[in-house]
This record gives C-alpha cells, structure tokens and sequence, in this order.
C-alpha cells in the first residue's frame, strides 16, 4: 500500500525495542537471555527426546507433555531472532512483513500452548475422577485429534490477524514497545480506525485462552471434589501431587498473560519497564521453566532422563 499522504503509510521497517533506559548494558543482558534460550531449547528437546525412546513414556500424561515441549520450542524460535538481534547486535529494525510473520507464530503457538494445557487438564481430571476408563476415553486416535485441534483452531483463529493489520495505514512513529511484534503493540501504532481489530483482538482472546482458562478451573474445581472424597489424607496428598507440575506450569503461562494483556489495556498507568518485564515474562519464562518443572517434580521423567544421560556417558568411555 502506497502512502496516503504526509503523515499516514505502510511502514516498510517497524524499530524493536530493547529494555528502556538499559540500552548501555543491552550486550550484558544477551548472557542471560542467551542461556535461557539455551535451556529452554535443550531442555524441552531432551523432554521429547526421553518420551520418544522410553516406552514406559508413552501414556497420555506423557504424550500430552511432548505436544506442551513441542510448542515451547516453537514460541521460543519465534522469538529468538529479533530478541537476539536487538539485545547481542544491537540491531532494532525488522521489516514490516517480517514482523507480522513472527507476529502471527508467536500468538499461534500461545493459543496452542493454551489448548494443550487444557487437555493437560482434561488427562488430570479422567485420571483422577474416573480412573478405570483412563486408557477407553484417553485414546492414542483422541489424543492425536486432540493435538490437531489445538493446531488448526490456532492457526484459523489467528490468520485474520495480519491481514487486519495489513489494511491499516500506520503513522510515522514505527517504535514498537517489545523486542518481537505483538499484536496489540502493533495495533497501537495506527493511524487510522482499528475497531475491527480490537473487536477482532477481544474475540479471540474470549475464545481461546478465556475458553480455555475456564475450562482448567473447572477441571480442578471436580478435580478437588474426588480428592477431599478420597478417604485416607496420603490418597489424597497422592492425587494432589500428581497435578502439581501441571498447576505450576498453567500459572507461569497465565498470569504474565493476563497481566500482559491488562497493561496494554491500560497501559497509559504503567511504566515501559513494565510493559517489557511482563511481556519478556510472558515468552521466555513458560519454554525455560516447564522442562525443569516437569524434570524435577515427575519422577518418571527424572529417572528415564537420569538414563539416557549414563547411556551417553557410557558410550563416549
């Protein structure tokens, strides 16, 4: 789209931005944020790996967590160029279709990850509220249909997205608030009416993580029913325990969300460190975290990576 004159145009660069009023320290800020990639890419594979060679893995809890380590990887390589970028090279430009692009996988795979959590939930609450038809309802067909639905509902929910943004004209400060493209920091640089996308926006959010968050809750609220019903206080603290990792991980994915989403609702109260702290939260701490969860509260995992990590050692003797 051509300029529709002085002052509104398609931008063909949009500028990232790193950590406000840190930008001398921005190369000392990459040392971690490069370890943290580091973790999260290594760990969710070592994760997959461990569930694909061990076949005592193979039960829905554990191919569910795959499909929850699959998405980790990819939020974090949708991420990692332009986060990289800015802080370790200092370089702030991305182009404008580029960044709709990584726009449109960063809220994909968050609305798959969502999903997944769900039917994280969904597996939590067949085992512990009906037990004796955990393998009949917790099909390999189902949990595969399952995986496919998160994908295509993601993908379907989050198409119109760039193209919304693509009718827009943008005014000529192109500074977005983050170092990777968010719709709503995208949005915010319109020059012209944007109804339709915050409509759009509002839908979408109501319909995949408010649908889903719901859901959780209400998986929980009879998870905890059969488990006060449970006669014995170790039943009880045995059933509870088996939820714990879950719980963690739908609690670091929602909370920096919600959070995320309230300041760029009301973000004329918040400060930039703010902005940049949650949103920095909201992508790097669920891939960094959920693989050390999952590691050192389920003592399967822990045991078969324990495993093939002798296996290697052995080998290189």
């Amino acid at each position: 789209m051509g300029p529709i004159n002085s002052s509104w145009f398609q931008p063909p660069t949009l500028l990232l931005t790193g950590i406000p009023g840190l930008e001398a320290v921005q190369i000392w800020i990459s040392i971690p944020l490069c370890v943290m990639y580091l973790i999260a890419l290594l760990g969710n594979c070592i994760i997959l790996f461990v569930i694909k060679t061990t076949s005592s893995l193979h039960d829905p809890q554990y191919i569910f967590l795959s499909m929850l380590a699959t998405t980790d990887v990819g939020l974090s390589l949708s991420t990692l160029p332009t986060v990289l970028s800015v802080f370790l090279l200092n370089h702030r430009e991305i182009e404008f279709h580029s960044c709709l692009t990584q726009m449109f996988f960063i809220h994909t795979f968050s609305s798959m990850e969502s999903a997944i959590l769900l039917a994280m939930a969904f597996d939590r609450f067949v085992a512990i509220c009906n037990p004796l038809h955990y393998t009949v309802v917790l099909t390999s067909p189902r949990i595969m249909g399952m995986g496919i639905a998160a994908m295509v509902r993601a993908v379907v929910l989050m198409v119109p997205l760039p193209i919304l943004l693509k009718r827009l004209s943008f005014c000529r400060d192109v500074i977005l608030s983050h170092c990777y493209c968010y719709h709503p920091d995208v949005m915010k640089l319109a020059c012209g009416p944007v109804r339709v996308n915050i409509i759009y926006g509002l839908s979408l959010v109501l319909c995949s993580f408010g649908v889903d968050s719901v859901f959780i809750v209400i998986s929980y609220i009879l998870i905890l029913k059969t488990v006060l019903g449970i006669a014995s206080e170790d039943g009880q603290l045995r059933a509870l325990n088996t939820c714990i990792s879950h719980i963690f991980t739908v609690c670091i994915f929602y909370v920096p969300l919600i959070v995320l989403a309230l300041i760029h609702r009301f973000g004329t109260f918040t400060s930039p460190l703010l902005h940049v702290t949650m949103a920095n939260l909201f992508l790097f701490l669920t891939p960094v975290l959920n693989p050390l969860v999952y590691s050192l509260k389920t003592k399967q995992i822990r045991s078969a990576v324990h495993k093939v990590l002798r296996a290697r050692r052995n080998l290189l003797k």
